[in-house]
């Protein structure tokens, strides 16, 4: 029997090709949630069944889903791309090898620095020490049954990363199929996927190959990835047991960044400083999984999990620096845990307690040196720190009614460590950050059935990475954690199958926001300061006649700075950098024919400035449209055709490393072909 757990892991496979005969259905809420589901969902995810483990779609906040059936079928370089078809979502494309792109939400950036959003895999924790999401490098689209986007600071499950919420990658687990995908287009690019299940007696057997090699847009941007996946599950029963296996492998060449001069003239090229840029990178998961029905209303779910990540990059950002080596090492060995009560308690609607935590141990090696076209010159870091994190929550889904639902939790985390600079024989501690206390409440309403108003509360937190995390010297008082603070009331009106939509407004603050340095071969941090984020979301999905779905959203953001570092009392008021005013999205699903597929979607975003200081103008600003065609030529065959960029916009991403401006400019209009071919 396949089950949601607590980590809304959705066990199901998604169709094995669009045109495959299956009968689709969103995700199904777990008991005592009706009406007062407050996610948002574009295409379809394939549920066979549900235990009693809480999904995301219990949790009440801003939450979005999108289905398998989008994601299999979209061609990216790298999977995080694929959040661009949510709502709310920036994507920063830093294009430059391994180091891609990552996204973000809810007013933060996806810079070099701290990240904020928990990445997780089949509820696998996955973010590297510093919150960055390499990890999400061994996900290869066609393997993807779902991907979840959890918003704001009420969720209690996750402590670690999860500034501003968390997303959770749901793979195919379970069926009999096999699914391969070619695909080849612009700018040499090859890539291949296979995602093959078997199951039978309660044994499924699940594996993937991917293989992605192309050229880039840009002279030097060469880019080869090799992904590899098993997964094992037995059930028996009221019980499953399994493990998941992934590897991923890359190499690639960077393009390097582009002055003023030349980002509006020259774009493809790549300077002679960057010729030797580039790097290799080797990542790794290993989890084993198990879900129980211990009793009748009582529910367990627990997992133990190993990462590895080596990354081996030389970089050059300008003619006014050396190059560098960057060497990190890290490996995590961790768990998770979760239990759920379901007590029939009379006079009461539905009442659900859950009780879980997680601990995380890194091993981490960071090591830097200059170099001269990949020679070795001087060895400017050598740090080995250890981490601990561990954590625990306690939470209640009370109904009183079939309209109201109450959900007060309470989490507290703890963090342990030491740290060892090698070149300096210097050792020290943990910041003492005590007992980190979150406090969350979740109210919904449903006044009418089809309108749900909904608000929360909720607390996260913000700790240094890498020697950011430690009492270094010449620091000699301990740096608190970083409290964020967010509230959050919307509503979200259904009509039948026909209509969705959803308005949420929230606010966000951090008592001392910590923010990474991109250069510091020390690795320390600058204090931001306290800053505050506001926003409005607006969503809808349309579906006015069959064949015909229409979807949008517009995000609109402010993130400043209220009180600066001292260092720095200039910049109060100021924005933060990289955070564009203004993200949206939307697009049109058409059926105009038995066997074609037509789609047009695209989204976008305002400018945003390139410093805390508010210096360097504002850049950044795009809209971009993709379209596909699709023809299912047999039940087991389906052409595609996939431009992306179809207006050829001319965007780049833009930083400024304290002399200059910077741009990777981005690739123009493009054109994929695909062919899927899938056996059920």
């Amino acid at each position: 029997m396949f089950r949601l757990t607590l980590t809304a892991w959705v066990v199901a496979v998604a169709a094995a090709a669009p045109s495959f005969a299956q009968t689709a259905i969103s995700p199904t809420p777990s008991p005592g949630v009706t009406d007062g589901d407050t996610r948002f969902t574009i295409g379809d995810i394939v549920v066979t069944a549900t235990n009693m483990a809480r999904a995301a779609g219990t949790v009440l906040t801003s939450v979005d889903v999108l289905g398998g059936d989008i994601a299999q079928r979209q061609s990216v370089d790298n999977a995080w791309e694929l959040f661009a078809r949510l709502p709310g979502v920036v994507l920063t494309d830093f294009n430059q090898g391994t180091t891609s792109g990552r996204f973000s939400i809810r007013g933060f950036n996806g810079e070099g620095e701290i990240n904020a959003v928990k990445l997780l895999i089949d509820g696998v924790p996955t973010n590297d020490n510093a919150g960055g999401m390499t990890g999400i490098d061994m996900i290869a689209p066609l393997d993807i049954a779902g991907i979840e986007l959890v918003r704001g600071t009420s969720d209690p499950r996750w402590g670690l990363h999860n500034i501003a919420g968390n997303a959770n990658i749901l793979t195919r687990i379970g069926g009999t199929y096999l699914d391969a995908r070619a695909i080849v287009g612009a700018f040499e690019t090859y890539d291949g996927q296979v995602s093959a299940g078997y199951e039978r007696g309660g044994f499924s057997q699940n594996y993937l190959v991917s293989y992605r090699r192309t050229d880039g847009y840009r002279d030097h941007a060469d880019l080869e990835r090799l992904n590899l996946a098993g997964k094992w599950f037995y059930d028996f029963g009221a019980t499953r047991i399994g493990a998941i296996v992934r590897r991923s492998t890359a190499t690639a060449q960077e393009p390097g960044y582009l002055t003023d001069v030349d980002a509006y003239t020259d774009r493809r090229t790549s300077y002679p400083l960057s010729e030797t840029d580039g790097g290799r990178r080797r990542i790794g998961q290993y989890s084993l999984h198990l879900d129980s029905d211990l009793a009748e209303t009582l529910a367990l779910s627990a997992k133990g999990y190993a990462n590895s990540l080596y990354d081996d990059r030389y970089v050059r950002y300008s003619a006014t620096v050396a190059q560098q080596r960057r060497l990190a090492d890290e490996w995590q060995y961790g768990g998770t845990i979760a239990l759920h009560y379901h007590p029939p308690i009379a006079g009461l609607h539905s009442l659900m307690i859950e009780a879980g935590g997680d601990v995380q141990v890194q091993d981490n090696q960071s090591s830097r040196w200059t170099t001269d076209r990949r020679v070795l010159v001087r060895r400017t870091r050598d740090q080995a720190f250890d981490l601990t994190v561990y954590g625990g929550y306690l939470q209640a889904v009370i109904e009183p009614t079939g309209w109201l639902t109450i959900t007060p939790a309470w989490r507290i985390d703890r963090v342990e460590g030491d740290f060892h600079d090698r070149l300096s024989a210097v050792t020290a501690p943990i910041n003492d950050y005590g007992t980190i206390s979150q406090p969350k409440l979740s109210v919904a309403v449903v006044p009418t059935p089809g309108l749900t108003l909904y608000g929360n509360y909720g607390r996260t937190f913000q700790i240094g990475a890498g020697s950011g995390a430690y009492l270094v010297p010449p620091r000699v008082a301990d740096v608190a954690a970083s409290i964020n603070e967010g509230y959050e009331g919307g509503f979200k009106l259904t009509r039948g199958r026909w209509l969705e939509a959803r308005v949420a407004l929230w606010q966000q603050t951090a008592s001392g926001e910590l923010k990474r340095r991109l250069n510091d071969p020390s690795g320390d941090f600058d204090n931001l300061g306290r800053t505050r984020r506001r926003g409005v979301d607006v969503q809808i999905d349309v579906k006015p006649v069959r064949g015909v779905a229409l979807w949008a959203s517009w995000s609109r953001q402010s993130a400043r700075i209220v009180t600066p570092d001292p260092a720095t009392p200039s910049q109060a008021g100021n924005r933060i950098d990289h955070v564009p005013g203004n993200v949206f999205s939307g697009g049109i699903d058409l059926d105009p024919a038995a066997r074609v597929r037509l789609s047009l979607w695209g989204n976008g975003q305002s400018s945003y400035e390139l410093d805390p200081a508010n210096s360097q103008g504002r850049f950044g600003d795009y809209v971009v449209l993709n379209a596909e065609l699709a023809y299912t030529l047999t039940p087991q065959v389906t052409l595609s055709a996939q431009v992306k960029n179809l207006a050829n916009d001319r965007y780049e991403y833009v930083w400024y490393d304290g002399t200059q401006r910077l741009h990777a400019p981005a690739d123009p209009r493009s054109l994929l072909a695909t062919v899927r071919v899938g056996f059920r």
